[in-house]
């Protein structure tokens, strides 16, 4: 996919998940996220901050705050960003749904990824559907394994070959895991939620 599909993808995950985070309960949006320590409004509202995240400076006092751990940087920012009404981070996402500015440090492709996976974070617990379109899904998929940090997911993954069955995707060597490409691409980033999706011999030796 190119730069201007890729961009369209995510303005309409972002109004998707805008859609799906609508009708939530307040217990709902305190719920857990498949990220852990992350509830579905921190997860939500790291999505809303994406197209508006802090300046250099606002980030270098956070990277400070948190010891130099971008994980918690991370964290941190969204848990703070999340503690509004949920109705307002659905409108910030719906309003910010088409920006394509990107915070310091990342691409497009990323970006996608980023927002592709924490879909799923908030869909699968709250067991509710959200699709992910197959082309981007692979492209995603593509860039997770190649990017090394943070999910090191050629390393991690070495001595397998995941084969998508809806797409011509493939990565790796070894013994086969195949599934839909959207679970594969949650397998690349760590998300064993999507092991029940998958088959093939390499699942009775993937490292759990």
């Amino acid at each position: 996919m190119d730069r201007e599909a890729c961009w369209r993808v995510i303005e309409q995950q972002r109004l998707a998940i805008a859609d799906l985070l609508e009708d939530l309960s307040a217990q709902e949006w305190d719920a857990p996220s498949l990220c852990a320590g992350w509830r579905i409004r921190d997860v939500a509202a790291h999505i809303a901050m994406t197209p508006q995240a802090p300046g250099p400076w606002t980030m270098l006092v956070e990277a400070v705050r948190a010891r130099g751990s971008f994980h918690r940087l991370n964290h941190d920012i969204a848990v703070r960003h999340a503690n509004r009404p949920g109705a307002d981070l659905v409108a910030e996402l719906r309003r910010h749904a088409a920006s394509r500015k990107l915070p310091a440090v990342t691409s497009y492709r990323n970006v996608l990824a980023d927002t592709l996976v924490h879909a799923q974070d908030m869909a699968i617990p709250l067991r509710r559907t959200l699709p992910m379109p197959t082309e981007a899904a692979a492209t995603a998929a593509t860039r997770v394994w190649t990017m090394g940090w943070p999910f090191h997911a050629k390393r991690r993954l070495a001595g397998f070959r995941l084969t998508a069955t809806d797409t011509t995707w493939t990565a790796g060597n070894g013994t086969e895991i195949r599934g839909p490409t959207s679970a594969l691409l949650l397998l690349l980033t760590g998300r064993t939620e999507s092991l029940r999706q998958l088959s093939g011999e390499g699942l009775a030796v993937l490292p759990k």
